[in-house]
């Protein structure tokens, strides 16, 4: 999930700039698509920025989570690395990030079964609070490029 829309207020570095009143809602329209749409989530692995600490707050979802202050500013390689830290008792895992990795990240990730139109959606455009869905044929610490089947993309309005 790329974080929701945030603000710009004057003086705040980029990796302070909270969420903006427009957020706020796609936050909490993102949580609940994931509460209706994804049996259970398990675990969230969240970038530190501001902004996407506060979508994950405003999604209302109970899990786990792990702040990574590697997933501000990371390539899909860094995003990977930190994926396959997760621990093998999670099945189901919510990551909050940023663009341009997480299009990248789900763009690389999916290999077969992967749903032609939402890889389509997510090239052409990867806005505030969009969801991804990828299913992963193996254990966290073996997740490859090419290895995940993209199922789903939503951008909850």
């Amino acid at each position: 999930m790329r974080h929701a829309k945030s603000d710009y207020p004057p003086g705040v570095a980029d990796h302070d700039r909270p969420l903006a009143p427009r957020g706020i809602k796609q936050a909490g329209l993102a949580g609940d698509w994931l509460r209706a749409n994804v049996l259970a989530i398990d675990a969230v692995l969240c970038s530190t920025a501001t902004r996407a600490r506060q979508t994950l707050a405003n999604t209302r979802i109970d899990a786990p989570v792990r702040y990574s202050e590697r997933l501000y500013g990371a390539t899909p390689g860094t995003m990977i690395e930190e994926i396959n830290a997760v621990g093998d008792e999670v099945e189901t895992l919510l990551v909050v990030g940023h663009e341009p990795t997480m299009s990248a990240l789900a763009l690389g990730l999916a290999g077969t079964g992967t749903d032609a139109v939402a890889a389509e959606r997510i090239s052409a455009k990867f806005p505030t609070s969009a969801i991804v869905v990828l299913t992963v044929p193996t254990e966290w610490k073996g997740l490859e490029l090419g290895r995940a089947a993209l199922i789903a993309f939503e951008v909850p309005r």
